[in-house]
């Protein structure tokens, strides 16, 4: 299971607290939803359990084991910008094989195209590379999942094939999902259950 217990954080010492006292779990196979308006923290949330933040206070584990983690992280966070998380100066081909480069299944299911392998980041419009980083992310090793905001800038169908994917790998694979989002709809169709991060918040202050 991934565990987040008791987390606190904030930028800088004189900083008002972003989270406080936050405690979120996503069990193997589940897909929980994590909503809320801007500015309660939801993606500093996701960085810290993904291990990009170390937190204030709290613990973030794996299994029992905390985070970081030796090697390669199972817990794999895709952004809602990809084109912020790939270096351009790596060609397609290098930056999918990052971690594991995908199976034939994997890039059929997200309809990437061989063609793409030789290109730039900005030679991809922000669809394809999303479907790009959903592949990089969903490597063998993974076992987690955490999806902020992931599909909000694209059109439906692209929304719609790439979610279909995802949940499909997830399905086969029993991973954990965490899904960020202001679509409530889009969380009532995909997570077994859905937190609110205005309610995680007033657990810790009750």
């Amino acid at each position: 299971m991934l565990k987040g217990n008791n987390l606190s954080f904030r930028y800088g010492g004189d900083k008002p607290w972003i989270l406080q006292g936050i405690s979120l779990e996503v069990a193997p196979g589940e897909v929980v939803g994590l909503s809320g308006p801007s500015g309660l923290g939801k993606t500093t949330l996701a960085k810290i359990l993904a291990g990009y933040l170390p937190p204030h206070t709290g613990q973030v584990t794996v299994a029992g084991q905390p985070l970081p983690l030796n090697g390669y992280c199972p817990i794999q966070l895709i952004f809602q910008h990809p084109e912020l998380a790939m270096n351009p100066r790596w060609r397609i081909r290098q930056i999918l094989s990052e971690g594991h480069f995908p199976s034939p299944e994997l890039m059929a299911s997200l309809s990437l195209e061989a063609g793409w392998l030789n290109r730039w980041p900005h030679e991809l419009s922000g669809g394809e590379l999303q479907r790009v980083a959903v592949a990089r992310a969903l490597g063998p090793r993974t076992r987690y999942l955490i999806a902020d905001e992931m599909t909000a800038m694209l059109d439906a169908n692209t929304q719609a094939q790439i979610w279909q994917a995802v949940m499909a790998h997830a399905r086969q694979r029993q991973l954990g999902v965490l899904v960020i989002s202001h679509d409530a709809p889009l969380l009532e169709r995909l997570c077994q259950r859905v937190a609110s991060m205005a309610e995680l918040h007033v657990a810790f202050a009750t």
